[in-house]
């Protein structure tokens, strides 16, 4: 996931009532440099619907960006729509008009391309790359469910998490099971987290066999668990 680095510029585009607060920043586009695949989900401005996934295909700077047809959604020409970009040290967001969906070369939305993104920076944010082994345990259903999987991206707040088996739906609570190792000491960790989104299994999690793909928060209180999970975290910063 990538990281951005921003300049501070007025904002020339309104995006009603969608917005993020106490933000100033606003970027360009195409200074993401954003790859193509890269998961950008859609909302309807016109209405309180959930987000929609969607994956980035190309653009033509300054005239439009493709993205791909959402399974099941269906949006009009010329309604306005929401698109949100996750970065590794923050969150974007821009507006955008449906100019015209097409079924060739492959079904795809072609919305009108942004003057400006904005974009708010998240404290504690910075993720790093991982690939750690964990078990996942949803402990707010009323029959425990587990999965084997692995953790791929990890911060102080929170991860991403690749499972063998869908086992929580978002607001759903977990605990972690994992061994990480700091150093020449090994410690097993078991942590509290909420799941804060279900995200869009790539190509690579497919050929894993791990298609349930979760964003979480971690929340859990006990201070030994995590001041282990935080020496992991630093440990892991310091060796990318």
């Amino acid at each position: 996931m990538p990281s951005f680095g921003y300049t501070v510029g007025p904002d020339t585009q309104s995006i009603g009532p969608f917005y993020l607060e106490n933000c100033s920043v606003f970027m360009k586009f195409e200074d993401f440099k954003l790859p193509y695949g890269y998961p950008m989900p859609l909302q309807a401005a016109d209405s309180g619907s959930t987000k929609i996934n969607s994956r980035l295909i190309g653009c033509i700077p300054g005239r439009t960006i493709m993205m791909s047809q959402p399974r099941g959604a269906r949006f009009r020409s010329g309604q306005k729509i929401i698109v949100r970009i996750m970065a590794a040290n923050g969150i974007c967001l821009f507006p955008a008009v449906l100019e015209s969906s097409v079924n060739l070369p492959m079904p795809m939305l072609c919305l009108s391309y942004p003057q400006n993104v904005q974009f708010k920076e998240i404290r504690g944010a910075t993720r790093v790359d991982v690939s750690l082994e964990v078990e996942a345990t949803n402990i707010s259903a009323l029959e425990e469910k587990k999965s084997l999987g692995k953790i791929s991206d990890i911060s102080l707040s929170g991860a991403k998490i690749e499972l063998a088996e869908a086992v929580a739906e978002v607001g759903e609570e977990l605990q972690l099971a994992l061994t990480v190792n700091v150093a020449t000491l090994t410690r097993e960790l078991s942590i509290k987290s909420l799941v804060r989104s279900r995200i869009e299994r790539s190509t690579r999690e497919y050929e894993e066999g791990l298609p349930a793909v979760y964003g979480i928060e971690f929340v859990e209180n006990n201070e030994d668990q995590l001041l282990g999970l935080y020496a992991y975290v630093y440990s892991s910063m310091a060796q990318s």
